[in-house]
């Protein structure tokens, strides 16, 4: 089944029900903008610009997902996206350039629990975007947007492949703390990884807003 490839580890809230502000933050992700960037619900208009960077495999090579062979795999990854978006269920936000509008990327929810208070957010971005602030700019955006959003958050963290230490140097800009290192944690890609956890806990934050604006 394609949606288990790219959401294996996805972790529901307990309980999700119409009236909590949870379900309604994921049901309506807010729209968030930031200098560069406005992240927003996918659509399925998007599919062509995703599939151009997630057809990539410099791309793939260290997030969960595989490479999309097709561009219908691309329409299926929106649509199980979606649907979570209808369910109130957490799922991801598109990375859209400022202007243009084109889909560079997507930031969103590996796992989440509202009873333990934690999130882990992912995020993957087209290569001739890399290395020019935007992937910061989004998790900023994304973790300001959880803990203001969510009274229940108390941490959010990422993991990132010891062999992509450009993710952990974005993670650490946007304030997050590098934990250690957890040997062989995950298998993917055939091969077992050793991957470096990130936190930032809701003190950790200065008090400001990330600008958002109604829902498309």
């Amino acid at each position: 089944m394609f949606s288990s490839r790219f959401f294996r580890w996805l972790t529901i809230p307990e309980g999700a029900v119409p009236g909590e502000d949870s379900f309604f933050f994921f049901a309506r992700p807010p729209v968030l903008e930031t200098e560069d960037l406005v992240l927003r619900p996918l659509a399925m208009r998007d599919a062509k610009d995703i599939y151009a960077y997630a057809s990539d495999p410099l791309v793939a090579r260290y997030v969960l997902w595989d490479a999309h062979r097709s561009i219908s795999e691309t329409r299926s990854y929106i649509r199980y996206v979606r649907g979570l978006y209808r369910r109130g269920l957490p799922s991801a936000w598109a990375v859209t350039l400022r202007g243009s509008g084109r889909v560079i990327g997507t930031i969103g929810f590996v796992s989440y629990s509202r009873a333990g208070g934690t999130a882990e957010i992912g995020y993957s971005l087209a290569r001739d975007c890399w290395n020019r602030g935007y992937a910061t700019e989004a998790l900023r955006a994304v973790l300001r947007a959880c803990f203001d959003r969510l009274p229940e958050l108390y941490r959010i963290e990422a993991r990132h492949d010891i062999r992509n230490p450009a993710s952990g140097r974005v993670m650490e800009k946007c304030g997050m703390t590098r934990e250690g290192i957890l040997r062989g944690q995950i298998y993917y890609k055939g091969e077992h990884a050793d991957v470096a956890v990130c936190s930032v806990l809701r003190p950790d934050l200065p008090e400001e807003q990330v600008e958002d604006s109604a829902e498309p």
